[in-house]
């Protein structure tokens, strides 16, 4: 059984961990079984796609590869916090 995911689809994310940090996006999917997700813009992969009728030469498409959700804040706790750590430095 997945564990329930503190992020849901459709939220607005950081990542906070990880090669993409700092980037920030919206979550496309929820992957419960692994615990990730797909990230708007984030984690971007090449999929080599044979030839069809759409495509008769073939193409490579990106897409959003996925994140652990682990790697993931939701974007108002993130500023949320920022804002806390320039109030206590000033």
């Amino acid at each position: 059984m997945a564990k329930k995911s503190h992020v849901k689809r459709g939220d607005q994310v950081v990542v906070i961990a990880g090669t993409h940090k700092g980037k920030s996006g919206k979550v496309l999917e929820i992957l419960a079984a692994s615990q990730r997700a797909r990230v708007e813009g984030v984690a971007m992969i090449k999929r080599h796609l044979k030839k069809s009728q759409e495509h008769p030469q073939g193409t490579i498409a990106e897409r959003e590869g996925s994140i652990h959700v682990s790697n993931l804040m939701l974007q108002q706790v993130f500023e949320a916090s920022k804002r806390k750590k320039a109030a206590a430095t000033a």
